[in-house]
């Protein structure tokens, strides 16, 4: 496979399993790699605007550093209706105190940056580009990253939303409908792995007035099944680029043990610059013409 301007870079969501998405998008930052096109979904989406915004370690300040020091995951925050885990400090107080979120290089990038959320009226996935207003921009990426349950339910336009990866979670055919038919995706799960075959089970009480996303949230294992029969697939035919970790990872949505961030973190680094040399002369071309 050969990436060139009709390439796009497709990301996993997973909540802190994303850390590995981050090790990667530094390596491709650290090498001037910019893809024309990149669709995020959940810790995608929200750590895919530091790559879009070309803020090279961002992502990684808020997922270990950040982290760390203010202990934004947690019962204490979701028994104060904040969520397990804290949106209001990561898309509000974060960006506007911590470390700025530079909006201008966001807006004037040529490459387009695409968000999916979960509509709870329809059960569909919504995809959101948004480069004009910054209110509405993290109001849409907080709603893909609101994990259902463990995050209050956001609010797009009016409309409530949760996680992106409920009704798609690994955006792949999107990223084709929209014309790019080559791509890289980052994976946060091991080759081979498989949610078990089991439907979720929800008390009767959650999204009781939201039927149609009560039913994607009962059969998403099967959805994210054949998304990754898919990819394998296309990985097969040579039309897509897999990253993702080489076994199975020791990291869950809502780690906080900052070794085993940073250790997963390095391995994402680690496999980019695995995936980088063996790549064609053709795309070392590309990314030159697009530093």
């Amino acid at each position: 496979m050969e990436i060139n301007n009709q390439t796009g870079l497709v990301l996993e969501g997973g909540g802190m399993r994303g850390i590995f998405t981050v090790g990667v998008l530094d390596y491709f930052m650290d090498h001037n790699i910019w893809f024309p096109y990149t669709i995020g979904v959940s810790a995608g989406a929200s750590n895919g605007i530091s790559y879009a915004s070309r803020q090279r370690g961002r992502s990684r300040f808020s997922n270990v550093e950040l982290l760390k020091e203010y202990n934004y995951i947690g019962l204490h925050h979701f028994l104060r209706g904040k969520g397990y885990i804290n949106m209001e400090f990561l898309f509000r107080i974060y960006p506007g105190k911590y470390y700025p979120f530079d909006f201008d290089t966001y807006r004037n990038s040529p490459d387009r940056f695409v968000m999916v959320t979960s509509n709870c009226l329809t059960g569909k996935a919504e995809y959101y580009e948004e480069k004009q207003d910054e209110a509405r921009m993290l109001d849409i990426c907080q709603a893909s990253c609101s994990i259902p349950v463990l995050c209050p339910m956001c609010y797009v336009d009016g409309i409530p939303m949760v996680d992106g990866g409920v009704c798609d979670a690994i955006p792949i055919q999107r990223a084709i409908d929209d014309g790019f038919h080559q791509n890289v995706i980052v994976l946060t799960r091991n080759k081979g792995y498989r949610k078990k075959n089991k439907d979720f089970k929800l008390p009767g009480f959650i999204y009781r007035q939201y039927p149609a996303i009560r039913e994607q949230l009962k059969l998403r294992y099967r959805k994210y099944n054949e998304v990754l029969d898919y990819i394998d697939e296309l990985e097969e035919q040579g039309k897509a680029i897999v990253i993702r970790p080489e076994r199975p990872i020791e990291v869950g949505r809502t780690s906080d043990n900052r070794q085993k961030l940073l250790d997963l973190y390095d391995e994402g680094y680690a496999l980019a610059d695995k995936l980088l040399s063996k790549l064609p002369c053709a795309a070392n071309s590309f990314f030159s013409k697009r530093i």
